[in-house]
């Protein structure tokens, strides 16, 4: 229970702080026919379709290089792990980082973001005799890369794909201790 707590602390944290700032742009270049926003709401539609997990986020922009992130991921699956045969994943995480921006495109740019996330919940599957249940609260850090492109005066959308190690004995002794994810995302900027 301490580690939820400590973890919620630290995301509200960061969120406050960010909301402190002000911001010109997120491109970092000047361009007349895209907007000037300081926020974006984005989901990964990829991991959407392929895995039914939910990953919804907010993007504050706190200057033209750099940006804080905060997610929820409803249904997060360890990796790409299938559902299926009698394995289900009860879990859902929070995560949070920033994102820092490279480039002089004025229509996108490549990021590299560091992150920490927090993973609850549960992991089933059948096993002789009934179920067996993996507790899968781990502490996460992780860092990924990506690219988003400035499609229009409110949208943005690009690939991204991430490496993480967890902090969970009984994750790493169920799956593995770092954990491959990724996604593509579209994201509304206000």
């Amino acid at each position: 229970m301490k580690k939820i707590t400590l973890s919620a602390f630290f995301v509200m944290a960061l969120a406050v702080s960010a909301f402190s700032q002000q911001v010109i742009s997120s491109s970092g270049i000047s361009n007349p026919n895209l907007g000037n926003f300081e926020n974006e709401v984005k989901f990964n539609f990829l991991n959407l379709i392929v895995l039914g997990a939910f990953e919804v986020g907010y993007e504050r922009f706190l200057s033209e290089s750099h940006s804080l992130d905060i997610q929820l991921h409803i249904n997060d699956r360890f990796g790409y792990n299938a559902e299926g045969n009698g394995k289900t994943f009860k879990t859902n995480s929070i995560q949070s980082g920033m994102n820092f921006y490279f480039g002089n495109n004025p229509n996108g740019r490549f990021h590299v973001y560091p992150f920490v996330k927090f993973r609850f919940g549960d992991y089933e599957e059948s096993a002789p005799g009934g179920i067996s249940t993996t507790d899968m609260a781990a502490f996460i850090l992780g860092a990924g890369a990506g690219y988003k492109w400035e499609v229009s005066q409110h949208f943005a959308f690009g690939p991204y794909l991430s490496v993480a190690r967890n902090f969970s004995d009984a994750v790493s002794s169920k799956f593995t201790g770092v954990e491959l994810n990724g996604g593509f995302s579209l994201g509304y900027r206000f």
